[in-house]
């Protein structure tokens, strides 16, 4: 645990992040791997389906608009990661720009977030495996899940990171082969009958839905890049963290676009967008159509890979989040407990802990409360990345700064400061004023306004307690 003033809060002398007793085992090839895989899961192999249907073939300007706000916030992220390495990530840079309320805020709600989508993840997995085998209990497929992949974050940060890597690597690998056949199939090699190419103007043209169905496509694929900011969290345990995470980010953002858009592109070259049976899977309607049998099965075991990579690096962040907030103090002193392979063990098994609360929480409550709490974490990545602009907006003179006395320049900036900062701050308030349009969406942006004031105010009450010991430590001296 940090003991003394922390250098990295507003009032320190310097501008550095905190020393950290973790280790430091992670390759830019585990970095690059785990941006890629966190950010392409089940919501793309079945989520992009909903997206299409809802603005037809015009999905792509939503999905290009979704990840330019995304590339943009990222980079900030990176640029202040590359410079400030910290396991806490933008919980951390947001309490150095903001104020110690904001580091709380962001850590406890990106902890919460992730706890409550590892239930979601394993409870998939679980389901879909209970599928295959209907003799295997879903608790027991659940339980090994839990117990598999939280002894591989216990064991040590290299194995976790060449684990994340192969599942990473099998999702790549699944999405590239589905763009080699998906560009046979548009240019003709591989044959078939029912593509709609060039054939959108028989299903209402280009934007069937018009502006308002691009503005809705946008609402639900606004946070399907999410994910990505792991690698900023892992960049504090890279063995060259600073240009580690300058590496992995410069190639990650575009990849993840062009897989993104490339997938998406194909699937509404081939399948009309008001077939609802085919866009229950895209992906699989596309293998379908290239002749591929078991394409269905050959597609649920993606997604149970990409579920487990997602579980696997969600337990990995929240327990590192956990770690970086006890070493704050804004959590118990338990969390900083560190193992002989330097791994936060009693944040991991918290994490793993709550993980398996959450998997409780979605077999056991009404459906009413388990989608409020759904809901409270629905629109939490919004709140993650608008705090993250406004913290580069305040840290970069900051950053320069230091750059300047240090001798050492800024390994990764971000293009065109301040303008694109404003600009990305003026979309991300934009998107929070299409979500107020738009029932499921103000539900959830809603739901976790009452999840932020919850949170602040646990900090307003943790903050009253400490300023009482703090006079009695005084009367005591």
């Amino acid at each position: 645990m940090t003991n003394g003033p922390d250098p990295t809060r507003p009032g320190g002398e310097a501008l550095s992040a905190p020393a950290e007793p973790l280790a430091h085992g992670l390759r830019p090839r585990h970095l690059t791997m785990m941006g890629l895989g966190s950010a392409i899961g089940a919501g793309l192999f079945l989520g992009s389906g909903e997206a299409i249907a809802t603005a037809g073939p015009a999905v792509l300007i939503s999905y290009a608009i979704a990840g330019a706000i995304v590339v943009a916030v990222m980079r900030m992220l990176a640029e202040m990661a590359s410079a400030l390495p910290a396991s806490g990530s933008f919980s951390v840079y947001a309490e150095v720009a903001l104020g110690r309320w904001a580091g709380f805020l962001l850590g406890w709600l990106y902890w919460f977030m992730l706890i409550m989508v590892l239930g979601v993840e394993v409870t998939g997995v679980a389901e879909i495996v209970s599928g295959w085998w209907p003799g295997v209990p879903q608790w027991v497929v659940a339980g090994v899940v839990v117990a598999v992949l939280g002894g591989i974050n216990l064991i040590g940060v290299r194995q976790f990171g060449e684990a994340e890597f192969w599942f990473a690597l099998i999702k790549v690998a699944a999405i590239v082969a589905f763009l080699a056949v998906g560009v046979l199939v548009v240019v003709g090699v591989i044959p078939v009958t029912g593509s709609v190419l060039g054939q959108w103007a028989e299903h209402g043209g280009f934007a069937p839905a018009g502006v308002g169905g691009i503005a809705a496509g946008l609402l639900a694929v606004a946070f399907a890049f999410g994910g990505i900011e792991i690698v900023a969290i892992a960049a504090a345990e890279a063995r060259d963290p600073r240009d580690a995470v300058a590496r992995a980010t410069r190639t990650i953002l575009w990849r993840i676009l062009a897989f993104y858009l490339g997938s998406v592109a194909i699937i509404v070259a081939l399948l009309p967008w008001d077939d609802a049976d085919a866009l229950t899977s895209p992906f699989v309607g596309v293998l379908e159509l290239a002749g591929f049998d078991g394409a269905a099965r050959l597609m649920e075991v993606v997604v149970v890979l990409a579920l487990l990579s997602a579980f696997n690096a969600q337990v990995y962040g929240t327990s590192r989040m956990l770690f970086s907030l006890g070493e704050r103090r804004d959590a118990p002193a338990a969390a900083t407990k560190i193992s002989r392979r330097d791994v936060p063990w009693v944040a991991v098994l918290v994490s793993v802990f709550f993980g398996v609360v959450a998997v409780l929480l979605n077999w056991l409550l009404p459906e009413a409360l388990l989608s409020v709490l759904l809901n409270a974490v629905g629109s939490a990545l919004f709140v993650v990345w608008l705090l993250i602009t406004v913290s580069q907006l305040r840290l970069r003179p900051r950053l320069e700064a230091e750059a300047a006395r240090s001798g050492e320049p800024m390994r990764l900036r971000v293009w065109a400061f301040p303008w694109l900062t404003w600009a990305t701050l003026a979309a991300l308030v934009g998107l929070a004023a299409l979500m107020l349009t738009d029932d499921a969406a103000r539900a959830q942006l809603v739901a976790t306004a009452v999840l932020v004031a919850v949170i602040l105010g646990a900090y307003l009450v943790r903050r009253a307690f400490a300023r009482r010991e703090a006079r009695s430590s005084e009367v005591g001296a």
